[in-house]
């Protein structure tokens, strides 16, 4: 299942200067990566800064400065982390590199799941599965008599019940940050209620019935969230749970370790994860399945990709998933699921599609994410944010050359 699903589909610095002897590749040449800043990418860049000569830097706002920092010759950086969406812009640039020479030098112990391949090369290693799934307050939910929501329907009905009960800030946590994090929301529900994205001549196809439901639910979640929910996105929700502010939230499957972090969160073994609400009752959980993983840049030297290479290696192996087993589902031996796991697999499960990633569906993502929030907020209506969004969807694709 993983490897069909796979196969479909502000920055912080860490720097070392001398290789350890954890290593097994003592790294010559100075070396810099761009990842998002999830508690995984800390883990595997600290075990890649193990070898030496590496700088990491962890920015949640790493999708929009890949494709310029990429772009530049030489690369302003030699590895990128990346997902199922934000590989393409560097696909559609040409600026990462194929690595079918690399794995077969130096990526005999990768297995077929972790290989990304495109038109028959290998453009990325994938290194876990990320998805957004339901978190709970197990202890909420126990003193309440509550059950698990597994609609959307059903988690409203919940969110009320904590609200009376007067037991959380908030009942209801969400990413919902105007942008990209509005958009992957907006696209998770409207999936869910089985809207297509796209015509066959990839014109937009969301002002209809499914488009409308989906952020007419999407409003309903808000009047139980933080009032500032255009600003919350992933780390902000992740703090809300590890504070004790809100009850339940729809969040990434690599945030479900920072809940057990004992240096930074009150909620310690009290937050349980499972599968996604489903928009329509009967329906796959309104989700998206991500993989996360590394590529290598086009503008460096080959001496630059090989050493850049076999550092991401060692930053992805079986040593580095024992020690942080929990931070994420990893695609890489030595990984054994646990409770922090259970909502991502059962999404999987349940039939969660892969998000349909392609050149198109970037200018859509972007689309939806700036022209969503008036709904939100009661400016203007349902109908016209989502025609709003339409058509800034087709002025980039036909200056792009998409759509005629």
């Amino acid at each position: 299942m993983l490897r069909t699903l796979l196969l479909a589909s502000a920055g912080t610095l860490l720097t070392t200067s001398a290789a350890l002897a954890d290593c097994a590749f003592e790294n010559e040449l100075p070396l810099s990566s761009l990842s998002a800043g999830f508690e995984a990418w800390y883990a595997v860049t600290d075990a890649m800064a193990e070898c030496g000569n590496f700088e990491a830097e962890l920015d949640q706002e790493f999708r929009t400065k890949q494709p310029t920092g990429f772009a530049a010759d030489p690369s302003l950086y030699h590895i990128g982390g990346v997902a199922n969406g934000t590989l393409v812009p560097l696909l559609n640039d040409g600026t990462i590199r194929p690595l079918n020479d690399l794995v077969e030098q130096y990526g005999q112990q990768l297995t077929p799941n972790q290989l990304i391949t495109i038109d028959g090369d290998i453009m990325a290693i994938a290194m876990m599965v990320n998805s957004q799934h339901l978190m709970y307050r197990q202890d909420i939910f126990d003193e309440l008599g509550l059950e698990v929501p597994t609609t959307y329907d059903e988690m409203l009905q919940t969110a009320a019940a904590i609200q009376e009960a007067g037991v959380v800030d908030y009942p209801i946590g969400g990413t919902f940050r105007t942008g990209w994090n509005l958009a992957m929301e907006f696209i998770n529900m409207y999936l869910g209620h089985g809207g297509q994205l796209f015509n066959a001549d990839k014109t937009p196809s969301i002002n209809n019935e499914a488009g409308v439901a989906a952020l007419e639910r999407m409003r309903a979640l808000t009047e139980y969230m933080d009032p500032e929910y255009l600003g919350s996105d992933s780390t902000y929700v992740q703090q809300q749970f590890q504070q004790g502010d809100i009850a339940m939230a729809v969040l990434w499957a690599s945030r479900a370790g920072a809940m057990d972090d004992p240096a930074e969160s009150q909620v310690v073994d009290l937050v349980t994860m499972a599968a996604a609400p489903s928009a329509v009752e009967g329906a796959p959980p309104a989700s998206t399945v991500w993989w996360d993983g590394i590529v290598i840049a086009e503008n460096i030297s080959d001496e630059e990709a090989a050493a850049a290479f076999q550092v991401a290696m060692e930053g992805m192996d079986a040593e580095m998933v024992q020690a942080n087993n929990d931070a994420a589902i990893w695609l890489i031996d030595g990984y054994e699921p646990n409770r922090l796991s259970e909502g991502a697999i059962a999404n999987l499960m349940g039939g969660t599609p892969p998000y349909p990633a392609s050149t198109e569906m970037g200018l859509m993502h972007t689309a939806l994410g700036d022209n969503l929030s008036d709904f939100l907020i009661g400016a203007e209506s349902a109908e016209q944010a989502l025609a709003d969004a339409e058509e800034a969807y087709l002025t980039a694709a036909r200056e792009s050359g998409l759509v005629q």
